[in-house]
């Protein structure tokens, strides 16, 4: 299911009614935003139970490195992947209860939080004091942009192995340079003035296989309406007046045990 999906649903709809849609935009559907939560959006891993046709969360059509949202349950196609603006991004640091133990996300710790420095590695993961398990996300907030021009706001989250693509990511934000038509200056564009394709690819190692992601560059931002979009959304962010869904289950990515990020704490 992609957005070309939805726009040929509203292709069939009658002149009439798209008018009178288009008429009452917005009516009743304006929450305050701090009730509001953005969904994440996420690779499908060989054990997600969005692949498994006895669970709930089966997604039928879907297969393992295809992305999908949290909350719609739309999908795209890994190969074809979605167009994003990056609008904001943090790292934060989950906290779970181990699967052993039940399983349950407990809350994010703040990265000065001294805590941090007391954990202990077992295998190929962070355990704090008291025994949860501790995992590390770089959040980006982003648009997702539909070949029909529309816009939907989500949250990449990347962990485990998925850091070293978020690092070259952000890496590549920072070197990008934009010439000035009529002054000549070099300057490096805000965040939400790029553009980026996020597709999947296969890593493997001898405990088997799991999707991660492929990032390029696709160019700037082109429609100013949609520049504003982002830069409201990224100031939106930036003061708390809107927030990631909450986390359900430790260690989302289902990668194999042995997969790690050198870099996953702060010390």
């Amino acid at each position: 299911m992609t957005n070309a999906v939805a726009t040929k649903k509203s292709a069939e709809l009658s002149t009439d009614v798209l008018d009178d849609i288009f008429e009452t935009a917005g009516e009743g559907a304006a929450f305050d935003s701090s009730e509001m939560e953005i969904p994440f959006v996420r690779l499908l891993q060989a054990l997600s139970p969005q692949l498994s046709k006895k669970k709930p969360e089966y997604i039928e059509g879907a297969s393992m490195g295809d992305l999908f949202n949290t909350v719609t349950k739309q999908w795209w196609s890994g190969d074809e992947g979605i167009t994003v603006i990056p609008c904001f991004q943090k790292t934060v640091y989950l906290e779970f209860v181990p699967r052993e133990s039940g399983g349950g996300f407990q809350g994010e710790i703040s990265p000065t939080d001294p805590i941090l420095q007391k954990t202990n590695r077992v295998g190929s993961k962070e355990i704090l004091p008291h025994g949860n398990e501790l995992v590390k996300s770089d959040q980006h907030f982003c648009l997702v942009v539909g070949e029909d021009g529309s816009w939907q706001p989500t949250v990449i989250d990347m962990k485990s192995s998925q850091l070293k693509h978020s690092r070259r990511w952000k890496t590549q934000i920072a070197m990008q340079k934009v010439k000035h038509p009529k002054t000549g200056s070099m300057v490096t564009p805000a965040v939400f003035a790029t553009m980026w394709k996020l597709t999947s690819t296969e890593d493997s190692n001898d405990q088997g296989d799991w999707a991660n992601y492929q990032i390029e560059k696709v160019g700037l931002v082109d429609k100013r309406e949609l520049l504003l979009e982002a830069k409201s959304f990224r100031d939106s962010i930036a003061a708390g007046e809107m927030k990631a869904a909450p986390e359900e289950t430790p260690a989302q990515s289902q990668t194999p045990s042995s997969v790690h990020d050198s870099d996953d704490i702060p010390f």
